[in-house]
């Protein structure tokens, strides 16, 4: 990382800031802290916004875990978070998206995804929502602005609960990447996305 992580456990010099470690360390539970907190813990009161933000989106929306994991995962591919990935990945693989489905998600332009490759896809999970899902991710973090063709399929296929929660899970995790990729948390910046064990 570009700045040194905060020593694990964290120091607190209040009790405000021990109230705010214990909020992320029982979010994380039952795994350590992560190098995400461990970067954000160096300054707490942004730790516990960011701590609140991302845990709402994250475990308290209403999206099935493949589609949530889905549109993370592309966000980390369009903007080189490896570290992303490598948390976001296996979460999808354990949702019910395939080895050839989240072949697709990696793909570097959805356009030139052949046929025979959204076929091999579809049997591995990625049907018309997830596409729908993915092709929304992929237009947001690049551009955005999204097209209205692109939000009409979208709007096709989930009802306006869904697409305000997979709109707030891509600007979240929009956010969690550019701060991993900026402060290359993790180390995994130049690296590539990790081979997924299905």
């Amino acid at each position: 990382m570009r700045i040194p992580y905060v020593p694990n456990p964290p120091p607190a010099s209040t009790p405000s800031e021990e109230a705010i470690i214990a909020r992320i360390a029982a979010r994380r539970s039952p795994r350590p802290l992560q190098a995400l907190d461990l970067a954000l813990l160096h300054s707490p009161p942004v730790a516990d916004g960011w701590n609140a933000f991302l845990g709402a989106v994250r475990t308290r929306t209403l999206l099935p875990a493949a589609l949530r994991e889905l549109a993370i995962c592309r966000v980390a591919v369009c903007n080189s978070a490896w570290y992303e990935w490598g948390h976001h990945a296996p979460l999808a693989a354990s949702a019910g998206l395939g080895a050839r489905a989240l072949a697709v998600v990696k793909a570097a332009d959805l356009d030139a995804v052949s046929e025979e490759d959204r076929a091999g896809a579809r049997e591995d999970g990625l049907g018309d929502k997830e596409w729908a899902v993915l092709c929304y991710a992929d237009e947001m973090t690049r551009n955005v602005r999204v097209e209205d063709a692109t939000f009409e399929r979208l709007r096709a296929v989930c009802d306006e609960r869904e697409v305000v929660e997979v709109t707030a899970t891509v600007a979240a995790y929009n956010c969690v990447s550019r701060f991993l990729v900026a402060l290359d948390v993790g180390e995994r910046n130049g690296t590539g996305p990790d081979e997924v064990k299905h």
